[in-house]
């Protein structure tokens, strides 16, 4: 897990007999793999309570987002839902300051989440949009110490469920998507969505046949 992000600060802190591997945690865990266990299964658990939650007409918050990752990670570690105090990069690139985060989160939340939540129905590339704008910004100011993309695709399954489409398929994000949603996240920093956008188009089109599939 210390090969996913650069930190620096006091609150850098690993579990000890992890030989710098997990974060430090509640649960003592000191391999990585069983720490991806615990981390999945408890946002199984927190996307059930979120689903309960946060209805349709629910316009989300910066408290609704430190909640969510509350709800999720809390049990885990002692930092949850709190934001992040530590300076973070990944792959070279750094994301927001630590002590900006607070004002971009609010900002967050007078713009895009004010804009697009509740995510009502519509045509799928106004959805598409919305899921886009909202995710990008979340991702580049990376509130968190741990888990924010994840957090984000959960912010985004529960925007396309409240548009009325079924749970999100993320795989095009993911794998041979990979390197193109890293240039998408990128071309946000300029405000351009329009490379996320479609990408999240082509989530929104794969996510009913994933839904047929499961209800076999």
């Amino acid at each position: 897990m210390n090969r996913k992000y650069m930190a620096t600060g006091p609150e850098a802190e690993f579990q000890p007999g992890s030989r710098g591997r997990v974060l430090r945690n509640r649960l003592g865990i000191t391999r990585v793999r069983d720490m991806n266990e615990a981390e999945s299964q408890a946002l199984l658990i927190a996307q059930e309570a979120a689903l309960d939650h946060f209805g349709p007409e629910h316009r989300f918050t910066a408290s609704d987002i430190c909640n969510l990752h509350r709800l999720w990670l809390g049990p885990i570690y002692e930092w949850a839902g709190d934001y992040r105090s530590v300076n973070i990069g990944k792959g070279g690139f750094q994301f927001a300051h630590a002590p900006l985060i607070t004002g971009l989160m609010r900002e967050l939340q007078r713009s895009a989440l004010a804009r697009h939540t509740p995510c009502h129905p519509g045509r799928d590339n106004a959805i598409a949009a919305a899921l886009a704008e909202v995710h990008a910004e979340l991702i580049l100011i990376h509130p968190f110490r741990e888990g924010n993309g994840r957090l984000a695709r959960l912010l985004a399954l529960l925007m396309a469920l409240q548009a009325g489409l079924p749970p999100l398929d993320f795989s095009p994000l993911a794998g041979r998507g990979r390197p193109a949603y890293i240039a998408a996240i990128q071309a946000a920093m300029g405000r351009d969505y329009g490379p996320l956008t479609a990408m999240f188009g082509r989530v929104i089109a794969r996510s009913p046949r994933r839904a047929a599939s499961s209800a076999r």
